[in-house]
């Protein structure tokens, strides 16, 4: 089991803090991950300097969009840029889902937990 069951009481806060820096830990690595893939994709199939393929890959990443022209790449590159503008936008609400599910469940566990144990 990820979490506590809900008839173990929650846990404490340090192992809460150490259990939320994990989930930052796996949403820095998606990041990371994520960039790298991006870069190489657009430096291989759009031909762009890796300093443009990187800043591309991250304003995509961060829901800004793509930076420059892209009229003028192939089309091998346009359709990489296409198929990673849909990925970024499912990496943003999976990287959101890990970074809010600890707290959400922290929220819950101690809900359920008070209403179950607390006093009368």
């Amino acid at each position: 089991m990820i979490y506590e069951h809900r008839s173990q009481p929650p846990i404490s806060t340090p192992q809460f803090i150490r259990r939320l820096m994990r989930h930052v830990g796996y949403g820095a690595a998606i990041i990371v991950l994520s960039l790298a893939a991006g870069t190489v994709g657009f430096t291989t199939l759009a031909a762009m300097p890796p300093i443009d393929a990187f800043l591309n890959a991250a304003m995509l990443l961060g829901g800004m969009g793509p930076v420059g022209d892209l009229t003028r790449i192939g089309n091998a590159g346009k359709l990489f840029a296409a198929g990673f503008a849909l990925y970024a936008g499912l990496a943003f609400l999976i990287i959101a889902g890990i970074l809010v599910t600890p707290v959400l469940h922290r929220v819950l566990h101690r809900f359920h937990w008070d209403g179950e144990h607390g006093a009368s």
